[in-house]
């Protein structure tokens, strides 16, 4: 079996998905169901606290009884029904408790995902993360460019059916033979002692986690305003796909170069550039409000997202044993991908009724502090490589 390959399209199954959940589904809900702005926003605040209490708690915890592929399977079938359920709903209420249930399945497939890839890499058996992640990023942009397509032409009901679709061609690949070790049930005797405390005990984990949950808070006024302000600086409707999708493109590339051009670089040094790249787009955007500079640093979302994100899976393959990755991973995706973005999403919003440049410059107070802690992480990084050096 090719492993790479098997990865790839797993990953790229997945982000097609996400291409057609996370840009429209709320429009959906709010077009389709008839509710409000304010409702749709409370209820995908609601999804984003679900989702940290499920990749917090319930992944790691199911991660220690069942095998990688079982917890895909069953996530991936959890996520087909709860996306069924929303065809009857039709009340706030209803809509509500729908996607409480959506979000508890839906995005635990994000770190199940990247902790197949890297006890795959562990083991050997994967040669390329980067490359395979990549091809997730590929996915996402292509649902997008197949979906205006499909709702140009049959509306947006169309995007809960291209959404169920999608699901299940996910389903069907997770259900196919998968690489043996994934199959493999975790033993007891080596998980028992495996709680999320220890993690904290490996050498700068606490602090790598840091610099992660501060690089990704800083995109939340980008994830949340960034159509909004594109509207206000007089960007063409028919163009703000194409400028969102600079960002995606931008990171595809950096996946694809990442294992060859950044294979010498340690974990701290990418950190450190990764941090700065957000600093300087968080400041371009601010300093010049224009659609040209704003799709010029849309092209820096390979250092802010993509970066940074490499850098922690660089990190967990290297320092965290294979039991205690999913644990690491259901931190990182609560913390880093949900709780953190939904705070810094109110701050953004306060700075954005302000003035709406205010809400990109206010996530400086993220990245300057996740700049300093990655230089001083690749300080000590690089002391630890000098004493082993002179030790040997």
């Amino acid at each position: 079996m090719n492993t790479d390959r098997w990865m790839s399209k797993r990953f790229f199954s997945f982000y097609m998905t996400w291409g057609i959940f996370l840009p429209y589904w709320t429009g959906w809900m709010i077009i389709e169901k008839g509710i409000t702005v304010s409702q749709s926003s409370f209820i995908m605040s609601l999804g984003l606290v679900a989702r940290g209490l499920s990749t917090l708690f319930a992944f790691p915890y199911l991660s220690g009884k069942f095998s990688s592929k079982t917890i895909l399977n069953g996530m991936a079938i959890g996520t087909f029904i709860a996306i069924l359920c929303y065809i009857p709903a039709s009340s706030f209420t209803s809509l509500l408790v729908v996607t409480f249930f959506l979000h508890v399945f839906y995005p635990t497939l994000m770190p199940a995902l990247d902790s197949a890839a890297g006890y795959l890499v562990q083991s050997k058996q994967l040669t390329h993360y980067g490359k395979s992640r990549s091809w997730g990023s590929i996915g996402f942009v292509v649902a997008g460019m197949i979906l205006t397509v499909i709702t140009g032409k049959f509306g947006d009901q169309a995007i809960l059916w291209a959404l169920l679709i999608g699901i299940t061609v996910f389903i069907f690949l997770v259900f196919l033979r998968a690489p043996v070790i994934l199959s493999e049930k975790p033993q007891h005797d080596r998980t028992k002692k495996g709680g999320m405390l220890e993690l904290f005990r490996v050498k700068h984990f606490g602090l790598v986690l840091i610099i992660v949950i501060l690089l990704q808070a800083a995109h939340a006024s980008y994830y949340n305003y960034g159509y909004i302000y594109l509207q206000d600086i007089d960007a063409p409707k028919y163009l703000i796909g194409v400028i969102f999708n600079i960002a995606v493109i931008a990171e595809i590339i950096f996946f694809l170069i990442a294992d060859k051009s950044f294979q010498k670089f340690s974990v701290g040094s990418l950190l450190a550039l990764a941090a700065l790249g957000s600093t300087v787009r968080w400041i371009l955007i601010f300093a010049f409000p224009n659609v040209i500079v704003f799709s010029i640093a849309q092209t820096l979302h390979a250092c802010s997202f993509a970066m940074g994100h490499y850098a922690f899976m660089k990190y967990l393959i290297k320092n965290i044993p294979h039991t205690q990755i999913p644990k690491a991973q259901g931190i990182y995706s609560a913390l880093a991908l949900s709780w953190s973005t939904a705070v810094f999403t109110i701050f953004g919003g306060i700075l954005y009724e302000i003035e709406p440049r205010y809400a990109f410059i206010g996530m400086i107070i993220c990245t300057i502090p996740s700049m300093l802690f990655a230089l001083l992480y690749w300080k000590l990084d690089f002391k630890k490589e000098a004493n082993v050096s002179s030790s040997a």
